[in-house]
């Protein structure tokens, strides 16, 4: 489908369920798009971080696009990432996933090299050149070693180059600065901002952002579309409730004990055991090279989701 300019609202960036012999849990994916369209996200976004898209062969990433996409059937428009370390690795990724049926992706900037600014956006240009679907940016400095910075993102958006931006950055002045320019620039109609945040959609919302890639809403998406259309109602104080409901159901990516694992590991783990209490995948296994959970953890996991009203 013909990607929305802009897209607006919950756009859950799915994870990538397994087996327990690491292999793409196709029902299980599967399911889990049911459980977000039962919610009533607005789009989904394949091959992000939380899909664990790091981990993931070629074969596996081109995998999760096609069996979402056919699944999805132009209901939903499915954004997928083209995360890579330089431009001809991500030129390549992005040949697989349009041709796949993804209907827009999303990269971030070039990693492991060190780049300067002007080769980001060289890279970006080359991106758009090839893609035949709008191409997205996402700023997610703790992963790649660099911010965005917001006269970049709007100096390629006015150029045509970049659809939007995925903004997980944590830097909200910033991208206040790239809303409010994306509202007030004739140039940048249809430009979408989408906040990666779980902890701040209310505000980001107020601020005139289009919509959220929230990680916690493969494990509440009714949730995160609840607190969405509160906040286009102007329902203030009732869409602080909510978002204060969701930013205490976010504990639960701290279940994993820090001295054996990294911080991806916990909250990657936390939503796979989530979703596998929920019902809604088979295993709830992560990619290697990451910790599993301990059994007390996925206890504390699932204390989270009563006091969430999650189960």
């Amino acid at each position: 489908m013909t990607l929305p300019t802009p897209l607006t609202g919950v756009v859950p960036p799915v994870c990538t369920p397994l087996t327990p012999d690491r292999e793409v849990d196709v029902p299980s994916l599967l399911r889990l798009v049911d459980h977000l369209m039962a919610g009533g996200v607005h789009g989904l976004f394949v091959l992000g971080s939380t899909s664990e898209a790091a981990y993931l062969t070629d074969g596996q990433r081109e995998r999760v696009v096609r069996a979402v996409v056919g699944h999805v059937g132009g209901q939903l428009p499915v954004l997928a990432g083209a995360i890579d370390m330089t431009t001809p690795r991500v030129l390549d990724h992005v040949g697989r996933v349009t041709a796949a049926g993804a209907d827009a992706v999303v990269a971030t900037a070039p990693f492991y090299t060190r780049t300067h600014p002007a080769e980001i956006a060289r890279h970006y240009r080359m991106l758009a050149a090839a893609s035949p679907v709008p191409v997205l940016a996402y700023d997610i400095p703790p992963a790649v070693h660099t911010k965005l910075a917001p006269e970049l993102v709007l100096e390629l958006a006015a150029d045509g180059v970049l659809a939007g931006l995925k903004d997980s950055s944590g830097d909200l002045g910033g991208f206040r600065r790239v809303v409010t320019a994306a509202r007030t620039h004739p140039g940048l109609t249809g430009f979408t901002a989408l906040t990666g945040s779980e902890l701040v959609v209310d505000a980001a919302l107020a601020l005139g952002a289009d919509g959220a890639v929230p990680g916690l809403a493969n494990v509440d998406p009714h949730g995160y579309v609840h607190l969405y259309r509160l906040c286009r109602a102007g329902d203030r104080e009732r869409a602080r409730a909510e978002q204060e409901r969701l930013c205490a159901l976010f504990g639960l990516v701290g279940v994993g004990d820090p001295a054996r694992m990294g911080g991806s590991s916990s909250a990657l783990g936390a939503f796979k055991a989530a979703l596998h209490l929920r019902g809604v995948i088979t295993c709830p296994a992560t990619a290697e090279p990451q910790i599993p959970l301990s059994a007390d953890e996925v206890e504390r996991v699932g204390k989270f989701l009563a006091a969430g009203g999650l189960l």
